[in-house]
């Protein structure tokens, strides 16, 4: 029989003591499991910059353009507590984070707040679950995100590799645009009169427009290389309303992650990427010092009839001479190779771009597609018109005014935010939760337009309850032009399981779905003419926007909102606001 020779007051603090270190080292494993806090700053501030030799004054975080970068590991809390100093209303969004339980961080304006007025403030809190790759935030109220952008990066949780070969170097680039007009006025404008709005100047990479714009070319981005390295490129598309094709001369790109999931690798020369979409490359560098310069391009993928601004932003990659001990500099003896970019309605290319994009699928990083739906939708997308006011000409189609839709209804934004109606029970006058599953009148999408193009009105939501399995099949239509439109869902990711041209089947399409590794996304591009059905579950409470991430169809109206309601468990139900909530 065992027995001790310790006193019991030893024996008591021996398993104290014990007990103490394991709760300890069990404390270790959840602050491993849940990152730690990090906090930023931003101030919301008017500077002068100057591009295309054109100075004005614009909204700007910090004073920098683009904004400065947040940087977390998975499992990281993040607090930004951002000061609103310029005398335009301000949210800000973080495009892509999926805020489980926290939507009152998400930050679309009337949507999940209020704005945050002029000297005021909104502390954003919200952790970064089971997310690593690049996201970004950009302002969500008007067309301020033509400024107010910067990029998320988030790094796989400490110790844990990622599922390819680590590299040198990690590169944030971020394409927008430089407008020299005020984009506040440019909207305003379009929307008073019904027309298009004009377009940007000017397309940026990391801010600059690059050499083949005038009075640009000391505003150029240089990558600087090393000769046999791999450099992690994290790319993110944050123009206004532009899809663009990238390519680097004489260079292959490896794709292994897309909006902050990875997927499978596989290699190409030019990429689609569209507003609110990131993609995180692999450039591996030439081995030896090539003795050239190479120029990286990018130019807009459009599809609609409407105008766009049909130039190229380029920026230089450059080797470092390692018979040098200086930093690689643009030298103009050496020759400078161009890439070749697929034609600006090159639908064909950007279908089989998509269609490589899978899920790794694997033990570690699973697809969990959702396999059996309960609730299915059918929505339409697209443009359509709105009557001209008495006594005004408007300038949109045959003197009407642009509008844009969701199964034909044009989203009205509230004057109160959606999920503050919601919370508080205060819905009746704010919302109806009564969204169509399919349109109300159906038609031949993809066929020749119905002569009546007018849209409806509204604000209404789609209920779902806590948990629900969903497939969405969202169908372009050629009213006013087919037109590929990427859409962004707040909230969630889904799986994209199908898509194709021409009407959507019920009948014949399903059996096509990739139900094994669909690619994982928050934005995805309805193909023009075309559809793409997606998979996703409602597993977290709040009222989650969707809208084209074309920044003037969003203005024009083609956005909707999801009611999530609260599950029964306390894990499952929103929390209360925080106290610094802004209140409209």
């Amino acid at each position: 029989m065992a027995f001790s020779l310790l006193p019991s007051s030893l024996l008591v603090a021996a398993f104290m003591f014990s007990t103490l270190t394991l709760l300890l080292s069990l404390d270790g494993v959840r602050a491993q499991q849940t990152g730690i806090t990090r906090h930023y700053r931003f101030d919301i501030r008017m500077a002068n910059v100057t591009r295309l030799c054109h100075t004005k004054s614009i909204v700007t975080v910090n004073g920098q353009f683009p904004g400065p970068k947040i940087v977390a590991r998975e499992g990281d809390r993040v607090v930004v507590k951002v000061v609103n100093h310029v005398q335009y209303n301000v949210t800000l969004h973080w495009h892509g984070v999926r805020q489980l339980r926290s939507g009152w961080a998400d930050g679309p304006a009337y949507v999940t707040q209020c704005p945050i007025g002029r000297g005021q403030s909104y502390v954003y809190n919200f952790t970064i679950v089971a997310q690593r790759g690049t996201l970004f935030w950009h302002a969500h109220i008007s067309w301020l995100r033509a400024t107010l952008y910067g990029p998320i990066i988030i790094l796989p949780a400490r110790g844990v590799p990622y599922p390819f070969s680590k590299p040198y170097k990690e590169v944030p680039i971020v394409f927008g645009e430089w407008w020299n007009a005020d984009t506040e006025a440019v909207i305003s404008q379009a929307l008073q009169t019904g027309g298009g709005p004009n377009v940007s100047d000017a397309y940026t990479i990391n801010g600059l427009p690059g050499p083949l714009y005038n009075c640009s070319a000391k505003d150029t981005f240089k990558l600087k290389v090393k000769p046999g390295k791999t450099y992690l490129l994290r790319m993110i598309n944050a123009a206004l309303n532009d899809e663009l094709f990238f390519s680097i001369a004489n260079h292959t790109l490896t794709i292994v992650d897309v909006d902050a999931v990875y997927v499978k690798p596989f290699d190409t020369d030019t990429l689609i990427i569209a507003p609110g979409q990131t993609t995180n490359v692999l450039l591996r560098s030439k081995p030896s010092f090539p003795h050239a310069t190479f120029l990286m391009a990018a130019r807009p993928y459009a599809t609609g009839s409407g105008t766009f601004d049909n130039s190229t932003v380029a920026g230089f990659l450059e080797y470092q001479d390692p018979k040098t001990s200086s930093t690689a500099s643009f030298d103009k003896k050496l020759p400078l190779f161009k890439p070749s970019l697929p034609s600006l309605n090159d639908t064909a290319f950007v279908a089989n771009f998509t269609s490589r994009l899978r899920s790794l699928a694997t033990a570690q990083f699973p697809a969990k597609v959702p396999r059996t739906v309960e609730r299915q939708f059918f929505f339409t997308v697209g443009l359509g018109t709105s009557p001209c006011p008495k006594n005004q000409t408007c300038q949109g189609p045959n003197g009407t005014k642009f509008a844009a839709t969701v199964s034909n209804i044009s989203f009205a934004m509230p004057t109160t935010a959606l999920l503050q109606a919601h919370f508080f029970g205060q819905s009746k006058r704010v919302y109806s939760p009564d969204f169509p599953y399919s349109p109300l009148i159906p038609f031949n999408y993809t066929g020749s337009p119905p002569n009546n193009t007018l849209v409806s009105n509204g604000t209404k939501l789609m209920v779902l309850p806590y948990n629900t399995t969903v497939e969405l099949v969202m169908q372009d239509t050629s009213i006013l032009g087919a037109e590929s439109h990427p859409l962004h869902l707040h909230g969630f990711n889904f799986f994209v399981v199908g898509q194709g041209f021409g009407n959507y089947n019920p009948a014949k399409d399903p059996a096509r779905f990739n139900l094994v590794d669909p690619v994982e996304r928050n934005t995805v591009g309805v193909p023009a003419g075309g559809w793409v059905a997606i998979r996703f579950r409602a597993d977290n409470p709040g009222v989650w926007f969707m809208h084209c991430h074309l920044e003037v169809h969003t203005s024009w109206g083609l956005k909707m909102a999801w009611l999530v309601l609260d599950g029964s468990l306390p894990n499952q139900k929103l929390p209360p606001p925080p106290s610094d909530l802004p209140r409209c």
